[in-house]
């Protein structure tokens, strides 16, 4: 092994585990990045028991983990299994029922209809909490083809207008009347040019949001990556700005370079203090823009400060949209002081615990 490897190789083999099925968050991929700057990797004990003491979260993953270790690092194969597969199903339409395989003769002697199912449907609706390793896997892929744009609002650039329009286009005016001797026949007329409106997405990734934080941060990396106008903050005690971590094509190098740029993740929750210092710092990003907070709402902070930073946002801001994953929960309402707080500054109150809702999320915001 060289021992220029890392930290391109440790981010390759933790895809390589999820790809296994196994749970790698963010910050262990860090760590293990971290771990590996001490040790080196030289020797292969050392890089074995990195990843094992910082990658492997329960005992029953180390089988699957020596597999990808020597799939990855030994270069040994390993065989891989489809995460998602789809089946072909037999209705009875007598009985009313699905029976697998093909029609049974004796017991139905009325025409069975074959009908096809992906898993992939299913995955659309699950909460991202019951995900299972090869679940998440899975949706990481359908997330990359999310397309998240704001709605157009008028530039002040401006364009060649088709029809006449209040502002005169004066030197295409003077061309054409070059043409008809110098008689302005027709007079030509400037437009604004339309463009889509800045998004800014502001992700919670404190304890109480982590059975979503990864999902979420998978959104993120969707909506930054190879886009304009898309800018993402995540925040616990404090705000830090990943824009340019996410802007990565790769996710997992992406969401590496992110995690480690992060100081407070699984930590507690000061949404005022949180908006109060976006608020000063990033003003100018908010002007006429679609502000979209991921967070469940619960707060450490006291409710003033917050009302009092929502409120100078929704000056400056477009829309603001609040996504909680707790919302699609039976019986929720919004009793977490943070939440109770916030919800008259909100323009949109949405879900975001599962794919199907972050579908629908990309359509609010794009409204």
């Amino acid at each position: 092994m060289r021992p220029d490897v890392p930290p391109d190789a440790a981010v390759g083999f933790a895809r390589a585990l999820r790809g296994a099925g196994l749970d790698v968050p963010v910050g262990s991929v860090t760590t293990y990045v971290e771990a590996l700057g001490v040790l080196g990797v030289e020797r292969g004990q050392s890089v074995y028991w990195a990843g094992r003491a910082t990658l492997v979260r329960h005992p029953e993953d180390i089988p699957v983990y020596d597999d990808v270790f020597a799939s990855f690092w030994l270069a040994r194969d390993l065989a891989g299994s489809p995460l998602v597969e789809e089946r072909t199903l037999a209705l009875d339409v007598a009985a009313g029922e699905a029976i697998r395989g093909h029609e049974d003769p004796v017991r139905s002697p009325e025409p069975a209809v074959a009908v096809r199912y992906s898993a992939r449907e299913t995955l659309r609706h699950k909460d991202f909490a019951a995900y299972s390793r090869a679940e998440f896997a899975e949706a990481r892929r359908l997330m990359a083809d999310l397309r998240l744009a704001g709605t157009l609002r008028q530039s002040r650039r401006m364009r060649p207008s088709a029809r006449d329009g209040r502002r005169p286009d004066v030197r295409r005016t003077v061309r054409a009347a070059l043409r008809t001797g110098a008689e302005p026949v027709r007079r030509r007329s400037l437009e604004p040019t339309p463009r889509p409106r800045r998004v800014v997405l502001l992700c919670d990734v404190s304890g109480s949001m982590e059975p979503y934080t990864r999902a979420l941060l998978r959104f993120l990396h969707a909506a930054v990556a190879g886009r304009s106008r898309v800018e993402a903050f995540v925040f616990a005690t404090r705000l830090t700005r990943i824009t340019r971590h996410l802007s990565w094509r790769d996710p997992d190098a992406a969401l590496a370079k992110a995690g480690a740029a992060v100081a407070d993740w699984d930590g507690g929750t000061r949404l005022g203090a949180v908006l109060g210092e976006f608020n000063a710092m990033w003003r100018d990003l908010t002007r006429g823009a679609v502000v979209v907070v991921l967070s469940d709402g619960w707060d450490r902070g006291e409710p003033g400060v917050l009302t009092a930073e929502l409120d100078r946002l929704r000056r400056n801001a477009h829309r603001i949209v609040w996504v909680n994953p707790l919302k699609a929960s039976p019986g929720y309402a919004p009793l977490a002081r943070g939440m109770a707080a916030a919800l008259p500054y909100v323009d949109d109150f949405v879900e975001g615990h599962s794919l199907a809702a972050m579908e629908r999320l990309v359509e609010v915001i794009g409204r």
